[in-house]
């Protein structure tokens, strides 16, 4: 009966419901046959006579008050939802934190990352994660402003950095695209960032990885295809930080990429036949030099990966499914599955205070990292998980399952 007083609210959207008509919604909703509702039984030691089926709806009423879904309007016995924000997605209030789905690994919860992350009690090894740009047009999921930037993530990152270990790294990935307002200059948000995850969260800075994204559509559109003073972006920074840089768990040996052809012939000539200095005497090679065999190379500090993969191209398959909206922003699979690979070890907890459609937590649960995900919009943690169905232990709660089919069984198709 839970999940159809729930679905009975999410219905209403921000309509007020008097309790007769979460009685009468409920009955229709759960095939309550006539007249049942209004049969009563003596309840308790006075034997007073009292409907159970109400008295039971009128229950669930108030575990959702108590997870902080619904509110009191104003009049006794008139609640409505509270969690719909303008572009009509379904944000989490404060201090509201519902497990929206959960593996043996790993749990994805609904709610603000400042909530989740406070009482964390456990150290963390990894933060990934790629909060809202500061764009001047925010998305649907909204975000702060460029003059706000700052604040916003040194607040959402300080309780995260507070339970880091001490051989813990964070990555953050955020925009290099955003510019002076009217002017073809880029803002310096980035390096006032970097100085203040050092200054005010005491975190040194490993290195400015660089994500180069070949499916990066042209752009600035003003400043290089009109103006034509600027070049088209291809790429964006992740910043790497550490919180003791000599006890940092990176190994790049869990990174390792293939041989190149041209690498591989080298090796089964035993290296190089020649000798030659370079660049006075900074560079030289040797008869035999490159001939030692290895299990691979080290990658470079350049991570050129698309925007698509199967992973988000499930995703999005899925929400439509299911009828919900598609999270504006994604980045593919392949950048957090590096960045766990390399910064954390199986069984490490692996953290993202800003989820969206859980990419890290997918990481991370392929790679054997136990994960903790927050998302503040249900839509874009419900849509995500139908992508772990198969994982080991996959739990979804009742009042999370049907949520989405009562939205478009209402017409709330986003």
């Amino acid at each position: 009966m839970f999940a159809s007083v729930a679905g009975v609210y999410a219905d209403a959207g921000d309509t007020c419901l008097s309790n007769e008509d979460l009685y009468q919604q409920v009955a229709e909703r759960a095939n309550i046959p006539d007249g049942r509702l209004d049969e009563r039984v003596p309840i308790g030691a006075s034997g007073q006579r009292h409907s159970v089926l109400k008295r039971a709806i009128r229950w669930h009423q108030q575990t959702l008050k108590h997870m902080g879904v619904i509110e009191r309007d104003g009049a006794r016995g008139v609640w409505r939802l509270m969690d719909t924000n303008k572009r009509g997605l379904h944000e989490a209030i404060a201090g509201v934190r519902l497990v929206a789905f959960s593996t043996k690994l790993g749990v994805a919860v609904w709610g603000d990352c400042h909530d989740i992350f406070r009482n964390l009690g456990e150290p963390i090894t990894l933060c990934v994660t790629s909060p809202p740009y500061p764009l001047a047009k925010a998305r649907a999921y909204g975000g702060p402003s460029e003059a706000e930037y700052v604040d916003f993530i040194v607040r959402a990152l300080e309780p995260i950095v507070r339970h880091m270990a001490a051989d813990a790294s964070l990555c953050l990935n955020v925009s290099n695209d955003i510019f002076v307002a009217r002017e073809p200059s880029r803002s310096m948000y980035c390096e006032r960032l970097v100085l203040a995850l050092h200054d005010k969260l005491g975190l040194s800075l490993m290195d400015r990885l660089v994500w180069s994204n070949p499916s990066k559509p042209p752009g600035p559109v003003q400043w290089s295809s009109l103006k034509r003073v600027q070049l088209n972006v291809g790429y964006e920074p992740i910043y790497w930080f550490a919180v003791d840089p000599l006890k940092v768990k990176s190994d790049n040996r869990r990174v390792l990429e293939q041989h190149t052809e041209r690498h591989l012939r080298l090796l089964e000539k035993g290296g190089t036949s020649r000798e030659a200095c370079y660049s006075d005497g900074a560079y030289r090679l040797h008869p035999g030099r490159f001939g030692k065999p290895t299990v691979g190379r080290i990658p470079k500090n350049v991570l050129t990966r698309g925007h698509f993969c199967q992973d988000a191209n499930k995703y999005r398959r899925d929400a439509r499914e299911l009828g919900l909206p598609v999270h504006g922003a994604m980045w593919p699979l392949s950048i957090p599955d590096f960045l766990v690979r390399f910064l954390s070890d199986v069984g490490d907890l692996v953290v993202d205070p800003f989820g969206g459609r859980v990419t890290t937590g997918m990481a991370a649960e392929r790679n054997g990292r136990r994960w903790l995900v927050a998302e503040r919009v249900l839509d874009y943690a419900r849509g995500g998980a139908e992508r772990f169905r198969e994982c080991e232990g996959f739990n979804m709660p009742e009042m999370i399952e049907a949520w989405p089919r009562q939205r478009v069984a209402a017409g709330a198709v986003a």
